[in-house]
């Protein structure tokens, strides 16, 4: 599945969980860095804007579909793809981080939730090694001198796997950035995936997310942030519909 923005192409490049792990444990066996996205119709909000976003998203070495309606796109475009949600690749990445003896990096959130988080994936996953933890302050520019330095910090500490919880578009600046600056670092931008972890924010029940309705819980919980938001991606969906039919033809 793929996304065109003028001279830059998004694309779902992994199609499932199981194409992901083996890519990543790979990456690690070769001591290789790289950076994770988990692509989704906010996402697709604001790639359509030009800018340091979408230049960002093309640099990403993974992409996996994170939203049931880029999963149904796929379907329609004639390149399906499985849904692989960022939040719930957060304990199997770490599991294969252990099993590869890779030290494990936190950055974003606060840092009791970073803290807690590390109380329960090292719970979940024996061995994994969380050398690092940073919350970066509120106005934290991903691109700026502050994020050099913590940069430069997951490299000095030959950190493997660093998880970001920063938001998008910030975590995937993050990231960008990181695969020039942190070469050897393994960047995952898992948004909420840690404070769900460290119990902060609650994830929508089991059978709602099998109805594909964790929007909907999440806009119950939130609904002056994230109304407007999903008004957005409501609004992009019949011109994503439309480019899913013609990539079907091509």
């Amino acid at each position: 599945m793929e996304f065109r923005y003028d001279s830059h192409v998004i694309r779902v490049n992994l199609p499932d969980t199981a194409a992901l792990l083996a890519a990543v444990r790979a990456r690690f066996a070769a001591r290789q860095g790289f950076a994770l996205a988990t692509i989704n119709l906010d996402h697709l909000v604001k790639l359509a804007s030009p800018g340091a976003f979408r230049a960002a998203y093309a640099a990403q070495d993974m992409v996996v579909a994170d939203g049931n309606p880029i999963v149904w796109l796929s379907r329609l475009a004639g390149r399906p793809v499985a849904l692989v949600p960022g939040s719930d690749m957060v304990v199997p990445l770490a599991q294969a981080a252990a099993d590869a003896g890779v030290p494990v990096a936190f950055v974003g959130s606060s840092a009791a939730a970073l803290a807690a988080a590390a109380t329960s994936l090292t719970a979940r996953v024996p061995g994994l090694n969380v050398a690092m933890q940073v919350a970066p302050p509120m106005g934290f520019d991903p691109q700026g001198p502050g994020a050099d330095r913590i940069l430069a910090d997951l490299a000095a500490a030959n950190i493997g796997l660093c998880f970001i919880a920063l938001g998008a578009p910030k975590q995937e600046l993050f990231a960008a950035r990181g695969r020039a600056l942190a070469p050897h670092v393994g960047f995952a931008s898992v948004g909420a995936g840690l404070d769900f972890l460290a119990g902060r924010q609650t994830r929508a029940p089991e059978w709602m997310r099998k109805l594909a309705l964790e929007w909907l819980w999440r806009m119950a919980s939130s609904p002056r942030r994230l109304g407007p938001r999903y008004v957005a991606c409501a609004a992009i969906l019949p011109g994503q519909v439309l480019a899913a039919l013609r990539l079907r033809r091509a």
